[in-house]
């Protein structure tokens, strides 16, 4: 019986350093049902991508207390408003933030199949979350920044220009806290819903198949920026297929007119989702590593 014990007691134990090690579990996002509450199933695609999201969730993973910076970054996966990838833009994003003193809380929000403004929801809420439990994660309420790929990155330049709309009507948790990112990191974003400039996928998902002027205009987050927009870091490929460069060249142009400290890099080959894959449009990692010394102790 003794023997059992400490069997169970070892066992309870490697549960827990493995938990430890492995690290994170995903936290619901609202402790009540989200608004536009869906009863959706998220399904794999088989790419490290999911559908039909139901329950919206942020894993948090936490750098090596003896590198970390007291930054935190929300990071928002691409996948045209039709999936949300992940993998290789989300946990593996997560490890090279950690891997420089960063922590990264990974956002898996609700598409907007069900209402469209039920991604902007989600990550209004995640932002309050971080900074909410900004002790126990031991980072600075004042440095949380997003960072977004794609149709991600459409999101996160929604919340980064939209801070002062309230998505979810004053619902949720933590709305003492500020919707207003720190700062912006968008890596081949979608950033307008104007036709012929925009990812077509990504505006259909989000807005319909023929949205109005007036929608086009408020999602089209080049038109948006003010001098309240917080610096902004941009990152695309000249030969991005998917997501056409003006994207962010129109981007850079607003923020500098708005007097909005902005930094963009374009590389001429890369294409679209590179994320971390090796290639020349790899170095953006360092540049971002670079700019986001002005926002660590």
């Amino acid at each position: 019986m003794l023997r059992m014990r400490f069997l169970l007691l070892f066992a309870g134990l490697f549960a827990v350093t493995t938990l430890s090690a492995c690290g994170q579990e995903a936290m619901r996002l609202w402790s009540t049902d989200p608004p536009e509450s869906n009863e959706l199933s998220g399904a794999e695609t088989g790419d490290g991508c999911i559908g039909n999201i139901s329950t919206p969730t942020l894993t948090v993973y936490q750098p090596d207390p003896e590198i970390a910076t007291g930054t935190a970054v929300l990071v928002i996966p691409g996948g045209g408003y039709r999936v949300v990838c992940m993998d290789h833009e989300g946990k593996a994003i997560a490890r090279w933030l950690n891997s420089i003193g960063i922590t990264a809380g990974v956002l898996k929000y609700r598409l907007p199949n069900v209402h469209y403004a039920v991604p902007f929801q989600d990550a209004q809420q995640a932002l309050r979350m971080l900074r909410a439990n900004a002790d126990e994660y031991g980072i600075d309420r004042n440095r949380v920044g997003v960072l977004g790929f794609s149709a991600g990155g459409h999101l996160a330049s929604t919340i980064g220009t939209h801070f002062n709309e309230d998505f979810s009507s004053g619902r949720g948790d933590n709305l003492a806290e500020s919707n207003r990112p720190d700062f912006m990191i968008l890596v081949y974003p979608v950033v307008t819903m104007q036709a012929g400039l925009t990812h077509n996928g990504s505006r259909t998902y989000l807005l319909g198949d023929a949205p109005n002027d007036e929608m086009v205009m408020r999602f089209s987050n080049e038109q948006q920026v003010s001098g309240d927009t917080p610096p902004t870091f941009v990152v695309h490929a000249t030969d991005d297929g998917t997501v056409p460069v003006l994207n962010s060249i129109n981007l850079y142009e607003a923020l500098i007119a708005a007097g909005v400290s902005a930094e963009m890099h374009i590389f001429e080959h890369g294409g679209h989702g590179f994320a971390l894959k090796d290639g020349p449009a790899r170095k953006w990692t360092d540049l971002a590593e670079d700019w986001l010394q002005q926002f660590h102790d």
